[in-house]
């Protein structure tokens, strides 16, 4: 064990032999272990253990020897240029860190997670929930069937359960070197840590991390490592919180089609917010041209084989100005699609408060927007008092002097979006919800969720502490200062909108063939070639649906893991297609 913790500590110390000496300083302290060269299968591809390779040649080889839609690692890589030297270019120094924590230095959690609880992986249904999350955060599906058994040293995945629901929130890959190479060092890792992006329970990738922690300290083993991207700035902060340091070692990949951002760098250093940096990243990924117009702004312009397009995130020089003018009025988008033979709520002008009064009698629950708004601002639904309307209509005219009311209709909100007037991803958008604690008040319930939501989505959604927020809480019989029950869930917001808040759920694979040519033909009838359509729907299966509006501008990136980006930039750049 002291000669383990010594070769340990040379490495977190930066001394990092070249392979000749690597192997014999291994042999002379009595670390060399039994058998060859080690690759265990993970399910989307393999680890290859640098150490136990007897020199750079063979190790470059078997990365050369990654199949085609997997990656391929190689680990505890201690002289990379030897590996590299043997093919510049196809291999790459993968510019991520390796931390280790020493279980000597580890201190359990000071009070327990609550609300969900963990498991092994082990069902169809587990990797169907595990491949979910995966998607979620654009990393590679894991194939079951490939991956190297227990027996052999192979790998084990864990879930994280929300205890009420069922749902799987957060999954984690864990390896115990000891059973996986004879690791003399007596060692573990941590592989391909994923927490639903809209997960509202706090805690659940710390609590995995602890897991494999205490999973392996109990099983006799000295420390843990883990990969983390140099620039993940959220996760080191837990690490570091969790008492990880660096270690100096290395990982080399192949050059393909998956790890293309790691080896071809940033691409304009400049910070775009998400909707535009998805399109500008797919467009340098073919190569195309990328012109900062202004970042902030989220204005670019994309050039490729003599053909120029400006772009503002989604919206580009291919929607004309007519046919953005008919999304930004929501009169002129009530009236065309009306034309089209679509279903549509009952509309009109906010009036004297006569007529407003009198439109709210005949339909019992109104909508209150302004005509020319975005993102959800100075939106109510739901409103069934004189008193609620008004005070929604001088909320709406902060935004728009010209404020609509529309029937409420009951349903979910579903997004559905069309690109070259196909659909290409639908998603049902749920309002925010906290979850009480039995402690926190749900202010503070809110402020916790805001800031998991904003890290979620770089800062784009939030949920407001605003009127139409408390009015929400008063509605269900509470204010701010409540404390809500352990386990009791209460939606804070009553619209959807990603920015105030909301949370999206695919449905793109179930969506009904009614919907999908009800948005092909609001598509047509808006003759715009990228749009987003808002639809309140019994369900995402079901034919019945009332459109709400349409957005010249919506968010691609808030549909991943669907080929939003792709099929944009191939409208764009129809010769640029991979």
């Amino acid at each position: 064990m002291q000669k383990s913790q010594a070769y340990g500590q040379r490495l977190l110390r930066g001394q990092a032999p070249s392979y000749e000496r690597l192997q014999a300083q291994r042999a002379e302290d009595g670390l060399d272990g039994p058998g060859g060269p080690v690759a265990l299968q993970c399910g989307w591809g393999r680890l290859l253990i640098g150490h136990t390779y007897p020199d750079p040649v063979h190790l470059a080889r078997d990365l050369l020897a990654e199949k085609t839609g997997e990656r391929d690692i190689a680990l505890y890589v201690a002289a990379p240029q030897q590996v590299l030297a043997q093919a510049p270019q196809q291999l790459f120094l993968d510019p991520s860190d390796t931390l280790r924590i020493w279980f000597s230095d580890y201190r359990p959690a000071r009070r327990p997670f609550r609300g969900f609880h963990l498991r092994r992986a082990q069902s169809a249904s587990d990797w169907a929930s595990v491949n979910r999350l995966y998607q979620s955060r654009g990393m590679l599906q894991v194939d079951p069937q490939k991956i190297t058994p227990r027996e052999e040293g192979g790998p084990v995945y864990w879930l994280a359960e929300d205890s009420d629901t069922g749902t799987a929130l957060g999954t984690v890959m864990g390896l115990n070197h000891q059973e996986a190479f004879a690791d003399p060092e007596n060692g573990s890792s941590l592989w391909c840590l994923a927490v639903d992006p809209q997960c509202s329970r706090p805690g659940v990738g710390e609590a995995l991390v602890r897991h494999l922690i205490e999973h392996y300290q109990s099983r006799g083993l000295t420390y843990l490592d883990l990969s983390v991207l140099h620039d993940n700035r959220q996760a080191k902060a837990l690490y570091a919180k969790l008492g990880f340091r660096t270690l100096s070692t290395f990982a080399v990949k192949c050059r393909n089609g998956i790890n293309q951002t790691l080896f071809l760098g940033p691409g304009p250093d400049v910070e775009f917010n998400p909707y535009a940096r998805i399109i500008v990243d797919e467009a340098l990924r073919r190569g195309i041209e990328v012109q900062v117009d202004d970042a902030p702004a989220g204005l670019f312009t994309l050039v490729h084989g003599g053909r120029r397009v400006r772009c503002r995130e989604s919206l580009s020089d291919l929607t004309s100005a007519v046919s953005m003018t008919l999304c930004q009025d929501k009169r002129l988008t009530n009236s065309y699609l009306r034309r089209a033979g679509l279903s549509l709520p009952t509309q009109q002008l906010a009036g004297s408060d006569e007529d407003n009064a009198a439109f709210l009698e005949a339909h019992g629950s109104v909508v209150v927007k302004p005509v020319d708004g975005e993102q959800g601002q100075g939106v109510a639904v739901d409103l069934r008092t004189v008193e609620e309307l008004q005070a929604a209509i001088e909320a709406a005219r902060q935004f728009d002097s010209r404020v609509l009311l529309e029937s409420f209709h009951e349903g979910h909100d579903l997004r559905i979006l069309v690109i070259g007037f196909e659909v290409v991803a639908a998603a049902i958008r749920r309002p925010a919800t906290v979850i009480g604690d039995g402690r926190s008040s749900i202010r503070k319930l809110i402020e916790s969720q805001s800031r998991r939501r904003q890290a979620a989505t770089h800062g784009e959604s939030k949920i407001p502490l605003d009127d139409e927020t408390e009015r929400t809480l008063r509605a269900a019989g509470h204010d701010y200062d409540t404390v809500l029950g352990e386990g009791m869930q209460l939606a804070v917001r009553r619209t959807a909108n990603l920015h105030t808040g909301g949370i999206l759920e695919d449905v793109t694979a179930q969506l009904h063939p009614t919907l999908v040519d009800a948005a092909v033909r609001a598509a047509r009838a808006l003759d715009i070639p990228m749009v987003g359509l808002d639809l309140m729907v019994k369900a995402a299966d079901q034919p019945e649906y009332v459109f709400i509006e349409a957005n010249e501008r919506a968010g691609l990136a808030n549909h991943e893991p669907q080929p939003t980006a792709e099929r944009f930039v191939d409208l764009l750049f129809p010769l640029s297609k991979i």
